[in-house]
């Protein structure tokens, strides 16, 4: 089973959105831009968002469990990925890496 790296690329506020849609939030988003965490693709790392997790869990189950060439080699490394956050608001956009 391989471990996966989770880095925190990208950070977008949608400001227009946030003032026509959302109500006001104090504390919407812990993850800042270079965060890493480090993951078995089975468990949330501690610290990471768990609305973020629910977006990135898939993917790293598979490059945990060893797959690779996602989407038929959209991403320059087969084994890594790019998810964002389901935050349509303030997407975090997370690369996750496979390696021994």
């Amino acid at each position: 089973m391989k471990q996966v790296r989770i880095t925190v690329i990208r950070k977008v506020r949608h400001e227009d959105l946030i003032e026509r849609y959302e109500n006001p939030i104090e504390h919407a988003c812990g993850m800042n831009e270079g965060d890493v965490f480090t993951c078995d693709g089975y468990t949330r790392p501690e610290g990471l968002c768990e609305s973020a997790w629910g977006s990135i869990a898939p993917f790293a189950m598979a490059l945990a469990s060893g797959a690779n060439n996602l989407y038929d080699g959209w991403m320059k490394d087969p084994c890594s990925a790019m998810i964002s956050c389901n935050d349509g608001f303030r997407p975090v956009s997370f690369l996750l890496e496979a390696f021994e």
